[in-house]
This record gives structure tokens, C-alpha cells and sequence, in this order.
């Protein structure tokens, strides 16, 4: 299957580098990981260029295109700075639940929100107790008259304390199986009972608001419930399942990012009288990465591709997760080593890619989640 990219891709493709590599200046980049400083000005001249609202729909404010064109500015963001990159291409972040299960109603409301006044979305599944296991959550979602009421700790959510709403999942019933009755539901923050907090001190992707959610009481009209209730396991599956291909993308582009300082400062440094790219171990490990990134650079587009015509597949999804996830921590880890005791101080960008990488490996899924999905599409029922 030929994955050419069309003009336009190409296009898209370059004026996202560009951008990149333009507005996320060194001083920029260095602050926001040093103060974990959420890059609002940034995040929003990102979006008035339609980086972040490229799939929103063109009849609710968006640009119209598919995951695949996503995936390509999302590795050129990240290619440049991970922690940049996410603050800005996350700043939609569960908007696919709604394109994919939004009624008329909550599409034209939020979806326009998000385009037409820089509302920023969230997507609150995971728990204290509750991350690869979903079927575990605990968090309340409960009638009472006209209205659903919310009680429940959400943590690792990402756009926490900067959204303007957020999808949050929880149970409204219990089910024969664990994963049945599970309900998304839109929250607006400003409500009432709704509070956020900042986490601190994470590892890395610094510039990305990552926060605690406590729901207390929190009233949500019926209208605000997505879908039927009841389905929210389902959706959430799915929405991964468009969701993972981006994700492989930011490890495509973290690996990039990383082999090409890799490869700069091997070509500069000496050591026994000669550059040290002369070696015949550091030419063959610079050949592995790049190899690494080309496939799994492929394999996300493919993956991407089949989400764009409606035909997600899972198993490739979690293909490209895990792959490129994995090739995006070779990558800096070998980036540092490259670096010797530079790679490891903070004056050299190398430890920063290396601290940024590992999430990828983490969030929507961890890896062995990935793994055990695709040897289920090939071992079946057992």
C-alpha cells in the first residue's frame, strides 16, 4: 500500500516545522520545563493557525482533514520540543470522543467552543485505583430528577487545570461484566464542585498542564451526557483506538528530534583525534534509530490511515504505540550516551528529550496493554 503523501500533506507537513521551529525558541522551551509552565500565548497562536483544530469538522469551526494530517504536525511539534509540542497539539484533547459520539447538539456547542473561542477540552478517565484496568473505575455518575450528579478523584489529566470542560468517565450503574455501565459526561470546570490541582515535578513534558480532578456533587443536565448511558467503556475503546496513532506520532517525533542532535554532536565532538561519528559503533547504532523511526514513522501513517477512513484498526494502533514509543526512549537514552557526562546535565537538550520520551510509553495505555492487544487480534478467543 503506497503511503505517499499528497501535496497538500507535504505542505502541512512543512508549515508545521516551520512554525515549530520558529516559535518554540530555545528560551521559550527552557522556561516552560524549568517553571512547568503551561505555554497559553503559544498554545493559542497554534490555534488560530488550525494546528490543534485539524480534524474538528469543518461545519463546527475546524480544518476538516484526518488523523493522518494530525499525526504529521503532531511529529514535526514534537520533533522540535515534546513539552512545546504537547501544551499545543493536546489543547483539544477529547474533542474526538465528542466527533465520534457527540450528539448535533454537543457538537455544535462545544466543538465551536473550541474553535471559535479557544475553549481548551480534557478527557478524564483514569483514577488513583484506576489507570490500565478501566472496568475499576469508581468515580459516581448518578441520576437525580432532571439532572446527573458526579462524585469522584480523577488524576493524570492532562489540560486539568487550564480546560474549559472535560469529558469525565464514570460508573451509573453496575453491570453483569465489570466494564458495563460506564458513562461519559461532559463537565463544564466552572461549575460548582469542581476542582483541579496541579501535579508537580513530573519526569518530564514540563510545559503540559498535567492535574488531580475532584469531582464533588457536581450537577450535569441531561443533555451533557454522551450518548446512551451506560456505553462509555465502548467509547473510550474506540476513541483510543484514534487516539494511539497520534501518540505513536509524538514517539516518532521525539526519536527524530533526538537522533538529529545525536547526529550533530557526534560529527563535532572528538575524542582520540577524530570525530567521533567516525566510529564504526556509533555509524551503526545512528543506522539502528534511523531505521527504527522509518518503520515505525510508516506504521503510525498506516495506522492513522485506516482511522481516516473510517476503519480503525486496533491492532495497528497499539502496533504503532508500542513501537514507537519504544523507539522514541532508544532513541534520547542513546542521544545521551552519545553525549557522554554532557548528555546528562541540563545545559544540553539531550536530557531533556530523554526525560520527555518516556511518557509515551505510559499514557493511553501502557505498553504491555498494547502488546496484549495485538497478540488477542492474533490468538483470538483462547
Amino acid at each position: 500500500m503506497d503511503f505517499k503523501l499528497t501535496e497538500e500533506q507535504e505542505d502541512i507537513r512543512r508549515a508545521a516545522r516551520e512554525f515549530a521551529e520558529k516559535e518554540f525558541t530555545k528560551e521559550l522551551i527552557e522556561e516552560c520545563d524549568r517553571e512547568e509552565k503551561y505555554p497559553m500565548e503559544l498554545v493559542k497562536k497554534a490555534r488560530k493557525l488550525g494546528f490543534s483544530t485539524l480534524k474538528i469538522p469543518e461545519e463546527y469551526g475546524g480544518m476538516g482533514l484526518t488523523l493522518l494530517e494530525e499525526c504529521l504536525v503532531t511529529e514535526e511539534f514534537y520533533r522540535v520540543s515534546p513539552g512545546l509540542g504537547n501544551a499545543c497539539m493536546s489543547s483539544t484533547f477529547g474533542t474526538e470522543l465528542l466527533e465520534l459520539f457527540g450528539s448535533e447538539e454537543q457538537k455544535e456547542k462545544y466543538l465551536r467552543w473550541v474553535t471559535e473561542k479557544d475553549a481548551i477540552s480534557a478527557m478524564a478517565s483514569t483514577e488513583p485505583g484506576a489507570g490500565s484496568d478501566v472496568a475499576s473505575v469508581k468515580t459516581k455518575i448518578v441520576k437525580e430528577g432532571d439532572e446527573w450528579v458526579i462524585n469522584g478523584t480523577k488524576t493524570f489529566i492532562t489540560n486539568g487545570t487550564v480546560c474549559d470542560f472535560v469529558l469525565v468517565l464514570g460508573r451509573t450503574f453496575e453491570g453483569k461484566k465489570r466494564h458495563e455501565g460506564l458513562t461519559f459526561a461532559i463537565v463544564e470546570s466552572k461549575w460548582k464542585g469542581f476542582k483541579a490541582t496541579k501535579i508537580k515535578n513530573k519526569l518530564g513534558l514540563r510545559a503540559s498542564d498535567t492535574a488531580e480532578i475532584v469531582l464533588k456533587d457536581v450537577r450535569v443536565p441531561e443533555e451533557n451526557i454522551l450518548g446512551q448511558p451506560g456505553q462509555g467503556f465502548y467509547q473510550l475503546m474506540e476513541f483510543f483506538n484514534h487516539t494511539r496513532p497520534r501518540v505513536a506520532a509524538q514517539g516518532v517525533g521525539i526519536a527524530q528530534g533526538a537522533l538529529e542532535l545525536a547526529i550533530s554532536y557526534v560529527k563535532q565532538r572528538k575524542q582520540f583525534d577524530q570525530p567521533i561519528a567516525s566510529f564504526q559503533h556509533t555509524q551503526f547504532k545512528l543506522a539502528e534509530i534511523a531505521t527504527r523511526i522509518q518503520a515505525a514513522r510508516l506504521l503510525t501513517w498506516q495506522a492513522a490511515w485506516y482511522c481516516s477512513i473510517g476503519k480503525a484498526r486496533p491492532e495497528l494502533s497499539s502496533m504503532a504505540k508500542w513501537f514507537a514509543g519504544e523507539t522514541a526512549v532508544m532513541a534520547a537514552d542513546w542521544c545521551v550516551q552519545f553525549h557522554g557526562g554532557y548528555g546528562y546535565i541540563g545545559e544540553y537538550p539531550a536530557e531533556r528529550y530523554y526525560r520527555d520520551a518516556k511518557i509515551v510509553e505510559i499514557y493511553e495505555g501502557v505498553k504491555e496493554i498494547q502488546k496484549q492487544i495485538i497478540a488477542r487480534q492474533l490468538l483470538g478467543k483462547i
